[in-house]
């Protein structure tokens, strides 16, 4: 996920895309399927590594670069919609 935050989710997102579906659907146009679905797998090992801690560890892993609160979701539905949109 380092990746997808170090690079397209960051300060200078708007070069990728204005909402995330874009922003995600550029990240999906540059990578290779298979990494679209080793993305989700580390997106559920994280929300099952954090079950209870899950904003914290969130803000403590990516947020330098990344808050899901400032694109209107929280930590659990922010990570939902990034799985949906890399499965689409």
């Amino acid at each position: 996920m380092y990746q997808l935050f170090g690079v397209y989710l960051n300060e200078d997102f708007d070069i990728w895309g204005d909402t995330i579906p874009d922003i995600i659907a550029c990240y999906k146009s540059d990578c290779p399927r298979e990494s679209h679905l080793e993305m989700v797998h580390e997106i559920n090992s994280f929300m099952g590594e954090h079950r209870d801690d899950l904003d914290s560890a969130f803000k403590d892993a990516y947020g330098q670069d990344f808050s899901p609160k400032l694109w209107g979701y929280t930590t659990a539905s922010f990570l939902d919609e990034l799985k949906r949109l890399l499965i689409e």
